[in-house]
C-alpha cells in the first residue's frame, strides 16, 4: 500500500487523503454517532439497578423483624375457638346492644368467610332502631377493646314518627385463625431382609 501511495502524484495523494477522511468521517456518522447516548443509558440503567439491588438488600434485612412482628400479631387478641366464634359474635353483639338500649328488631344468618390467611371473619347483618345517641354508643362500644368488631355497612332511615333511627348493619368480627402446625415429611425406612 505504501509503494501505491508512493507512486502517486502530490494532487492524487491530496484526493486520496481527502477520500479517506470523509469515508472515515460517513462511517463515524453512521455507525458512531448514534452510540454517543449508549453511555448515558447505561449508567442510567445501572443506577436505577444498584436502587434496586439496594431495596432488595433492605428488604432481605427486614426479613427478621418482620417476621418477630408476625409472630406478635399471631399471639394479640382474643383467642376463641372456632366452634365458639359465631356464638361470642352474636353474644357480644346482644350483650352490647342491651347496654346501649338498642333494639336488634332482625338478624340473618351468620355468614363465615376464610379467605385470609390469618383470620376467619364472622358476618352479621342485622336491623336495629334507636336514638342517633344509642346508636354511636353501640357501634363505638362493639369496636372498641380487643373485640376486633367492625362495621363494614350502615345505611340509616327514619322511623316513621321520626323518634328513632332505623339502622341496617352489617358487623363483622375478625376472629384469629387456629394455624396447623408444619408438618414433617416421613421417609420411608428399608426393612431388613
Amino acid at each position: 500500500m505504501k509503494k501505491y501511495f508512493d507512486q502517486l502524484r502530490p494532487k492524487e495523494r491530496q484526493l486520496v487523503i481527502g477520500v479517506a477522511v470523509v469515508f472515515f468521517l460517513v462511517l463515524n456518522w453512521a455507525f458512531i454517532w448514534p452510540h454517543f447516548s449508549d453511555w448515558s443509558d447505561w449508567q442510567q440503567r445501572r443506577d436505577t439497578a444498584q436502587r434496586k439491588l439496594k431495596l432488595y438488600q433492605t428488604t432481605v434485612a427486614q426479613i427478621p423483624a418482620l417476621t418477630a412482628q408476625v409472630k406478635a400479631f399471631e399471639n394479640t387478641g382474643e383467642s376463641v375457638a372456632p366452634e365458639d366464634q359465631a356464638i361470642n359474635f352474636l353474644r357480644a353483639i346482644q350483650s352490647q346492644s342491651a347496654q346501649s338500649s338498642v333494639a336488634i328488631i332482625n338478624t340473618s344468618r351468620q355468614l363465615t368467610r376464610t379467605n385470609d390467611v390469618f383470620f376467619v371473619e364472622q358476618i352479621q347483618n342485622l336491623t336495629a332502631a334507636a336514638t342517633d345517641e344509642q346508636l354511636v354508643d353501640f357501634l363505638y362500644k362493639l369496636g372498641s377493646g380487643n373485640s376486633m368488631i367492625r362495621v363494614r355497612d350502615l345505611e340509616l332511615q327514619p322511623d316513621p314518627p321520626h323518634q328513632r333511627l332505623n339502622a341496617n348493619i352489617k358487623l363483622v368480627a375478625s376472629y384469629q385463625k387456629t394455624l396447623k402446625p408444619a408438618s414433617t415429611a416421613k421417609t420411608p425406612t428399608a426393612t431388613p431382609k
